[in-house]
């Protein structure tokens, strides 16, 4: 499935609902924010080897995916109604940063690209 087909999905999902009335730009933004908080709680008081674990064991591997999968489909709807494509703007992103943390830089630094 392309990225497109899954919006019309996720689109034609709301639209059966009637949904769109609360999709507001604002409380969609806010809406991915609480379930970026739902991923967080995944790794919430865990150590990396509990962490591990957890993508070991189905049911909680299967509560990452769809916790992830809630974050997918908000930021999905954000570009969106805001009118632009995910997939360029995540490009475009791409391109920034390559341009701010250059290879012979930035390899194997976690530093922020204003500190290279």
């Amino acid at each position: 499935m392309t990225i497109d087909e899954l919006l019309e999905q996720v689109l034609a999902f709301r639209d059966a609902r009637d949904w769109k009335q609360f999709h507001t730009l604002r409380n969609l933004i806010v809406s991915t924010s609480i379930e970026a908080g739902e991923l967080l709680e995944t790794v919430q008081w865990k150590n990396d080897a509990e962490i591990e674990a957890l993508l070991a064991d189905p049911e909680q591997l299967k509560n990452l995916r769809h916790e992830c999968a809630d974050v997918f489909i908000y930021l999905m709807l954000v570009a969106n109604t805001a009118g632009f494509s995910l997939v360029d703007a995540a490009a475009e992103k791409l391109a920034l940063n390559a341009r701010r943390y250059p290879v012979e830089k930035a390899k194997g630094s976690a530093a922020k690209y204003s500190e290279l």
